[in-house]
């Protein structure tokens, strides 16, 4: 379905953030039938609607909202709907249209699409994917999950996305490329399961991508792929990392040597691995990756990360203050634990109880000496999976202010303070970029 299949319809968005007022101005545009807009969640973190916005579509909050998307000939929902939503549920039973602004939006722009998705990485690898590409005269808009929303995004010959899980349940078209990071249980509750999450997940290969690019070390990637042809990057056949010609770490391609693994400044193992992802993408574009590797190396050394990924925080203590809130499961977490390996470590817990087993998390931590602080919601109930692990001490904190404080105390000089929650933001911030923003500013505030 493309969003020129919507004129002359009656069309209700659910969702009134990011996505859904994206959505509302598109379809305003393709002359629907009738339009309306739904927000079931409506509390005091939610911006106003109104001017345009209101002009095009009038929004119904509450439960009132079900008659209106039971009505439309279309529902559009926002990624943040979750299939387990009772609404969802109905809907499904009663056979209605349900798409998503991803989904009409893929329809016009699959074939000049890289989409990457996973449960880890899929920010910093379609970073890097678009930083790269521009680097070799491959001019690209960025977007999806990150940044711009698909639905926002200008005329352009090539996109790289960002997808998440919400957003690739229900495309209906692959993209040209296919990408995939890595899988791990995530976001169960929205989804219904496991089995569900990576049905849900991998829909983004289901119809025909031209080339599908994976993280050929993710265990359960291998198992979910099974015999599915497939370029499995870090493998020594595409894009890998193995010793050099100085005896040192160094990137390839096949059995070319590229650059050495420290020209790029991002920390962990896992980027290693992103970086892999990332140049076995441009070699699917046909990009010549040997013949540009001077030019690639330099681009790889310029690319600072994310915000909120690994983001280190000066402080004028000596302490290392990082954020990692988009480390929303306990194996994210566990990445970025690793990333600090040798140092003295703080991590900061917490967030959305979504009822994720921690049990691989008190696993891995089970040899490691490491101080844990939980915050609420899920934080107590994660320090209690870590109970009588002999090297690792647990605290409580009333909030994420108090947890920096604390940390502050508890750190030794030279030491590590992580914010790598395994848990989402949602219910006491409003995303995860105030989460961050309270860290921050809870860090400048506790330095004084």
């Amino acid at each position: 379905m493309r969003l020129s299949d919507l004129r002359g319809r009656t069309v209700a968005v659910w969702g009134a953030g990011r996505e859904g007022r994206a959505a509302v101005t598109a379809i305003a545009a393709h002359g629907p039938a009738g339009l309306v807009a739904v927000d079931d969640s409506a509390n005091f973190l939610t911006l106003p609607w109104e001017g345009p916005l209101a002009e095009a579509a009038p929004l119904v909050t509450g439960e009132a909202g079900f008659e209106r998307l039971a009505a439309a000939d279309v529902v559009v929902r926002s990624p943040g709907v979750p299939n387990t939503h009772p609404w969802m549920v109905e809907l499904r039973a009663r056979a209605a249209t349900i798409t998503q602004g991803t989904a009409l939006w893929m329809a016009d722009h699959a074939e000049r699409t890289v989409g990457v998705t996973g449960s880890k990485g899929k920010s910093t690898t379609s970073s890097l994917i678009s930083h790269l590409l521009a680097a070799v005269d491959r001019p690209n808009v960025f977007g999806g999950n990150i940044g711009v929303p698909t639905l926002d995004l200008p005329e352009a010959d090539l996109y790289v996305l960002e997808l998440s899980s919400y957003q690739c349940t229900d495309l209906t078209d692959s993209p040209r490329v296919a990408v995939v990071t890595a899988l791990f249980p995530e976001h169960l509750d929205a989804h219904g399961g496991e089995a569900e999450y990576y049905r849900d997940k991998l829909n983004l290969l289901a119809y025909g991508p031209r080339t599908v690019v994976v993280n050929g070390a993710d265990p359960r990637l291998a198992v979910e792929l099974g015999d599915r042809a497939a370029v499995r990057a870090g493998r020594p056949d595409t894009a890998n990392v193995a010793t050099g010609p100085d005896g040192t770490p160094w990137f390839h391609l096949a059995e070319q040597p590229l650059f050495p693994r420290a020209v790029l400044p991002l920390v962990g193992r896992h980027n290693e691995g992103n970086l892999c992802v990332a140049l076995a993408v441009l070699d699917a574009l046909d990009v010549d990756v040997v013949a540009r590797k001077d030019t690639l190396a330099v681009a790889v050394a310029e690319f600072q990360g994310l915000a909120h990924r690994l983001t280190e925080i000066a402080d004028p203590s000596g302490l290392t203050f990082v954020d990692d809130t988009l480390a929303t499961s306990p194996y994210a977490a566990i990445h970025a634990i690793d990333a600090y390996e040798g140092r003295p470590l703080t991590v900061i817990v917490g967030g959305t109880d979504r009822g994720l087993d921690y049990s691989p998390l008190a696993a891995h931590l089970a040899e490691r000496e490491i101080t844990v602080i939980g915050i609420p919601d899920s934080g107590p109930r994660i320090v209690e999976a870590l109970a009588g692990l002999p090297a690792v001490r647990t605290e409580i904190a009333e909030d994420l202010v108090a947890a920096v404080g604390l940390s502050r105390k508890l750190t030794p000089p030279g030491g590590v303070v992580l914010l790598s929650p395994a848990a989402p933001s949602y219910g006491r911030f409003r995303n995860f970029e105030h989460r961050s923003e309270v860290f921050a500013q809870a860090v400048a505030d506790t330095a004084r």
